[in-house]
């Protein structure tokens, strides 16, 4: 398995930015669709973006859509996840995921990744 390790997260002020970074252990990270999960005390792991390893595919959550953009950079074994307009309902711990699933199917269902980060914190403040 590949071992992602996250950064970025951090306060923000509602309406502002980050940009979180997941990056992967190996070479072979750029043959694994990667994908953004976050979590919070009162909900199970949420669903937020996945791009797929030839980055030909990208899927958002509609609660996130238009104001957040994933990228891949497979040439350095590193994705990320830009956030744009955020507000206090986006704070949660993310997670980055991976997973080799070239038919991009239930890309939105967490359990099919068996590669996770550490998770990185975002808070945004109203």
């Amino acid at each position: 398995q590949v071992q992602l390790v996250e950064s970025g997260g951090g306060l923000v002020q509602a309406g502002g930015s980050l940009r979180l970074s997941c990056a992967g252990s190996k070479g072979a990270f750029r043959l694994y669709n990667m994908a953004w999960f976050r979590q919070t005390p009162e909900k199970e792991r949420e669903f937020v973006s996945v791009i797929s390893w030839d980055r030909e595919k990208i899927y958002y959550a509609d609660s996130v859509k238009g104001r957040f953009t994933v990228s891949r950079d497979s040439a350095n074994n590193v994705g990320y996840l830009q956030m744009n307009g955020l507000k206090p309902e986006d704070s949660a711990v993310y997670y980055c995921a991976a997973a080799v699933n070239p038919q991009f199917v239930n890309v939105h269902d967490a359990s099919g990744y068996r590669s996770w980060g550490q998770g990185t914190q975002v808070t945004v403040s109203s």
